[in-house]
């Protein structure tokens, strides 16, 4: 996933996103307290992207704020 796609996405889609991300990591980060983890480089992945998530809703937010004044 990369930038370019999410700012096409509406802030619903990207919230709904965000959300099955944070699902994810919770999953990932219960598997490798149980030792069940085998790919520890999605962890890294997830919380990325996650991140970038939150960072393209920021984003939207303040140009949504900038175009209200």
């Amino acid at each position: 996933m990369n930038a370019s796609e999410l700012r096409e996405k509406t802030p619903d889609q990207l919230r709904d996103q965000l959300v099955q991300l944070k699902k994810e990591a919770f999953n990932l980060r219960f598997q490798q307290a149980t030792g069940q983890l085998e790919n520890t480089a999605r962890m890294r992945t997830v919380k990325r992207d996650a991140a970038r998530v939150l960072t393209i809703l920021n984003e939207k937010a303040a140009a949504a704020a900038g175009e209200a004044n």
